[in-house]
């Protein structure tokens, strides 16, 4: 355990994404730190484990707060109760994202939009109620995951690449709005892949093939990390996180054809099991029956 989980942090963190993978992870270090946090996520049941885990790990005191981020309402009314019961909020980190594989054309239309509303919309409503909270106090932390994916086009995600392309987006644009505010800090994370619940529980429309956690995926403890990290920085950030990542950019910019010719083999070698599933839209309209995602 590094210096920067053991310290003791009187922060106020607000963590969407908070029933697994990376929002648990980063909701457990700000735990072990004794913040006081506010987890958001769809799944009130999950939520209220990983909020005993917070409390076990030493959290000063967490709130549980079911919101679906997609919701401008329900992100302002999360914000709302953060800061009624401790007064302001000093870090946001907005790790919820969801994501379905098949081919463009294979994708019910409903399921794309599905998609982009959670992973753009709503990371641009989490971006939007912590900046209103953060910009008259002249300090606050954002924190926005968008991915590997946000940098280079891949097959069989497309609406997960389209909405995260457009989180790097937001972010650069956010940073530059925010520069005149030296205690305000807007931070993009993007990794690789991250061994999550989220390919047992994406949608599939891959017929015959099921996703699996690639094996090049780091563990989400490690993302969390970076998250953590980045929040402490006086100057706003934007870090690629894995190894896989940077190896990747560079063949995808300085030899494109060459890439895009092995991207898809890559992808159904590793990311792919050739067990028979029936397409399902997986967690993009509700969470799975266990929570964790």
């Amino acid at each position: 355990m590094t210096d920067i989980d053991t310290e003791r942090d009187t922060r106020v963190a607000v963590i969407t994404g908070a029933s697994s993978g990376i929002g648990r992870e980063t909701a457990l270090r700000y735990g072990e730190r004794h913040a006081r946090l506010v987890l958001a996520a769809r799944s009130d049941g999950a939520l209220r484990e990983v909020a005993e885990e917070c409390r076990r790990a030493g959290a000063s005191d967490v709130i549980v707060a079911p919101t679906d981020i997609s919701d401008a309402d329900q992100v302002e009314e999360m914000f709302d109760l953060a800061v009624q019961r401790f007064g302001r909020i000093d870090v946001a980190a907005q790790c919820a994202a969801i994501t379905a594989f098949g081919r463009f054309e294979d994708l019910p239309a409903e399921v794309f939009d599905a998609i982009i509303r959670t992973n753009l919309l709503g990371a641009a409503n989490v971006a939007r109620s912590a900046l209103t909270r953060f910009q008259p106090r002249g300090a606050g932390q954002l924190v926005l995951v968008g991915s590997l994916l946000g940098v280079t086009a891949v097959p069989y995600q497309s609406a997960y690449v389209a909405s995260k392309f457009a989180i790097c987006g937001l972010v650069r644009a956010l940073r530059q709005e925010n520069r005149h505010l030296p205690g305000v800090r807007v931070h993009g994370i993007y990794p690789g892949p991250v061994d999550t619940p989220v390919y047992a529980s994406a949608g599939n429309y891959l017929e015959q093939q099921t996703p699996r956690v690639p094996p090049t995926s780091d563990a989400p403890g490690t993302i969390a990390a970076a998250i953590v990290r980045a929040a402490e920085k006086s100057s706003s950030t934007e870090r690629q996180v894995g190894w896989l990542n940077l190896p990747a950019i560079a063949t995808y910019r300085l030899v494109p054809g060459v890439f895009d010719a092995v991207i898809g083999p890559l992808i159904r070698r590793v990311m792919f099991t050739a067990q028979s599933s029936a397409d399902s839209a997986g967690n993009v309209f509700e969470p799975p029956a266990t929570g964790r995602a």
